[in-house]
């Protein structure tokens, strides 16, 4: 367990920048996505994790690759269901194993009127994932008519890590050094939809001033104008410290060259 958490989040500071492109399961061909392969192999090199289905991860990622793989192990509807987040387990730990991933993510949904369903289903998975060492983490999903707010994101996320959760996952909100200081795991922030780039650097930024030990991105990085400066600016701001002015300023000036701060 231990091994496969310091894959996840670095030991060296205790931060992890997670690359999420599990958008498929229920999206379908995510804008930037349609051919993951193509957008997420230069992106790789980047990021610490990288957090996707086993169907694309069997079908898009070379089996040779060198990178910890957090497995998202719930679904069941689509952007076409009223009940979007209403999701079960769509995959056993036994392949979780047999694709030899360093987590598995579970989203559970507070506050709706299918909570009890997303909660016993992702107790079932920590209690299968605990068995065999590998850490879960639970996504807090917040449906469109739900206020996110400090107060909402510290009740899902405190409930997440009293029902064994290894790692939250969750949306920065003003005050989350509250939601940081209730929940006794790792809190990450979800990168949600796709804003401008400055925008998602402080978010970052200000997310890992409160407390925060890393980001969870997908669309602000792959939908970006240059996605792999986009990453390389996430990376400044989680394990370099940079303020979001400073990433940017880099990320504007290194469009052209590419190099590597990893």
């Amino acid at each position: 367990m231990k091994n496969r958490l310091s894959k996840i989040i670095k030991p060296k500071d205790g931060r992890t920048v997670m690359l999420a492109v599990d958008h498929g399961y229920f999206m379908g061909p995510t804008t930037g996505l349609e051919q993951l392969d193509k957008m997420v192999l230069p992106l790789m090199p980047y990021a610490d994790t990288l957090m996707l289905t086993r169907g694309a991860l069997r079908n898009y990622i070379p089996p040779e690759t060198d990178i910890p793989i957090v497995l998202r192990v719930s679904g069941g509807t689509s952007i076409l269901n009223d009940e979007l987040l209403h999701e079960g387990i769509t995959v056993s730990m036994e392949d979780a194993v047999r694709l030899n991933v360093s987590g598995v993510a579970f989203s559970i949904m507070v506050g709706a009127k299918f909570e009890r369903d997303t909660l016993l289903a992702f107790t079932e998975i920590v209690d299968e994932a605990e068995s065999l060492g590998i850490p879960v983490i639970a996504v807090t999903a917040v449906g469109k008519d739900m206020v996110r707010d400090a107060r909402y994101m510290a009740l899902a996320s405190r409930i997440a890590a009293e029902l064994g959760a290894h790692i939250v996952k969750t949306y920065y909100v003003e005050g989350f050094e509250k939601v940081v200081e209730s929940c006794p795991v790792p809190v990450v922030i979800a990168g949600g939809k796709k804003t401008d780039e400055m925008t998602a650097l402080r978010t970052a930024h200000d997310a890992i001033q409160a407390g925060a030990v890393g980001v969870d991105m997908g669309r602000n990085i792959f939908q970006a104008k240059d996605p792999v400066a986009m990453i390389q600016a996430i990376n400044m701001v989680v394990h370099e410290n940079a303020t979001p002015a400073e990433a940017f300023q880099s990320m504007i000036r290194d469009r052209s060259g590419r190099y590597s701060r990893r």
